[in-house]
């Protein structure tokens, strides 16, 4: 009924305002017109104009750019600079190999293009219709990336992430009707912002915004990775381009769990308290922590080893934001941390696949001597993910886990349990991948310049953010904590 009410009063408000309406170009201005325009004293004008603060596009959809978004556009900034320039040398070599041809180079940066425009438009859209049709439109342009190879097991897997998600978008979106309905005052023929909405939201109805929170949990929830609607995740980072699994990894996670968070603010704020999101966070988060470190001990594929790691570490990150205070802080932490190591491990899994050609640990041993600088740098990576002293996830890690002794101590030793299975599962793998004899007929070298060099340099930005975080970076994930702990 509550969702059959807000479909309806989107409807009635929809009629209202639009019905007739006819869209003009003139003199560079949108106009909107009605057919009575001759009745009223004035025609309504809506015109795209640039602002300095933001830009209004017609219907008053607005770009916005506050600490979440900034976070958002920040890792996606960077990250896809360094996977652009790796992709070139990777691409290079698999058409020197006849893997794939020129033309196939070409629909790859088309598609890779399209997909990063719509992560940055998903991070900076200012109304929530906008930011969901954004993440379905990741969703449509890495399908086909992810079917790159045309091969029967990539296309399954392509097939199986498009369905998931798309359905658990469908979900998403039947939960985000309620937030745009619930506001009386503010509607005015124009869609609801997040400006508006967390204006409006402590006279939602708490109970409505929680049923509606939990349609969204599950539809962007889906997206992030969250157990048990992880499903896509492994098959789509294992049969992906190692570009395009670095990105989705390191990347679109993170978009889909900024978005849901900014659901999580409206409902706290409703309810006014985070006990509820918060609790539903810090359990989800604790079931994919435990599942992914169970199939992290028994795996038998490098690039599905780190997708299940991806949706190990964005339950770390969902424990944080459960847990709240200073842990919230460090799950930001940790979301700039992992976007960069788990990127810089799938570009290394890529090299590692050029030289080997293939992804089952079996199949690959010696890798130190085959790859030195992509060796070495994937048992750096692996310490840094696996959050050992002195890189930053050692401090995020402990930040996030002691903020849960005080108040949640048996989830708290449950995630650290899980949290060492996992480790000991990473290492029992990557040793003898790394350390074993290398297999004859192997060749030594790297692939060529472009595939070593992003990985050096996003290994000496990680570094360089566990030791010092700049002042601008700092104010963003505490900007962004605050947002979320709703200071």
């Amino acid at each position: 009924q509550i969702f059959l009410a807000a479909l309806q009063r989107a409807a009635i408000l929809t009629n209202e305002k639009f019905r007739g309406l006819r869209v003009v170009l003139e003199s560079g201005s949108l106009k909107v017109i009605s057919p009575n325009a001759e009745q009223e004293e004035a025609q309504e004008e809506i015109e795209a104009e640039t602002k300095v603060d933001s830009l209004t596009i017609g219907f008053n959809v607005n770009y916005l750019l506050d600490a979440l978004s900034a976070l958002l556009s920040l890792i996606i900034s960077i990250v896809g600079l360094f996977v652009s320039f790796y992709a070139v040398g990777y691409l290079r070599h698999e058409v020197a190999k006849e893997i794939i041809g020129p033309r196939r180079v070409k629909q790859f940066f088309i598609l890779f293009e399209l997909f990063l425009f719509a992560m940055l438009l998903a991070s900076s859209a200012a109304n929530p219709v906008l930011m969901w049709i954004a993440i379905e439109a990741t969703t449509l342009s890495t399908a086909f990336l992810i079917s790159f190879y045309n091969k029967a097991t990539a296309t399954e897997a392509a097939w199986k992430y498009l369905i998931i998600n798309s359905l658990g978008l469908l979900i998403g979106f039947l939960g985000t009707l309620p937030f745009l309905s619930l506001p009386h005052e503010f509607v005015e023929g124009s869609i609801m912002t997040w400006a508006d909405l967390r204006a409006a939201a402590p006279d939602f109805n708490p109970m409505v915004a929680k049923v509606a929170f939990l349609f969204v949990l599950v539809g962007y929830g889906t997206k992030v990775g969250l157990v048990p609607m992880h499903t896509w995740l492994p098959d789509a980072h294992g049969k992906a381009p190692s570009p395009i699994s670095a990105l989705l990894s390191g990347v679109l996670l993170n978009v889909a769990l900024i978005s849901l968070l900014r659901f999580k603010g409206l409902v706290d704020l409703s309810v006014g308290t985070t006990e509820f999101t918060s609790a539903l966070f810090m359990y989800f988060g604790l079931a994919s922590i435990v599942l992914a470190s169970l199939i992290i001990f028994t795996q038998r594929n490098y690039k599905r080893l780190l997708a299940y790691s991806s949706i190990e570490h964005m339950g770390v990150i969902a424990l944080g934001i459960g847990f709240g205070g200073v842990a919230t802080l460090a799950a930001f932490f940790h979301v700039l941390y992992h976007a960069l190591t788990k990127v810089f491990l799938f570009l290394a899994a890529g090299n590692i696949l050029l030289r080997f050609s293939s992804t089952k640990f079996e199949h690959v041993s010696g890798v130190i001597r085959a790859l030195p600088v992509t060796g070495i740098l994937f048992l750096g990576g692996f310490l840094a993910i696996s959050g050992l002293p002195p890189f930053g996830m050692f401090f995020s890690k402990f930040l996030i886990l002691s903020g849960g002794v005080e108040a949640h101590l048996p989830v708290m030793i449950a995630a650290l349990l899980a949290l060492s299975l996992a480790f000991y599962g990473f290492f029992r793998h990557v040793s003898p991948m790394l350390f074993g004899s290398l297999p004859a007929g192997i060749e030594r070298g790297e692939a060529n310049r472009l595939t070593v060099l992003p990985l050096l340099a996003l290994a000496l930005a990680y570094l360089f953010l566990s030791f010092s975080v700049p002042e601008p970076i700092m104010a963003i994930l505490s900007g962004a904590a605050d947002m979320v702990n709703l200071q």
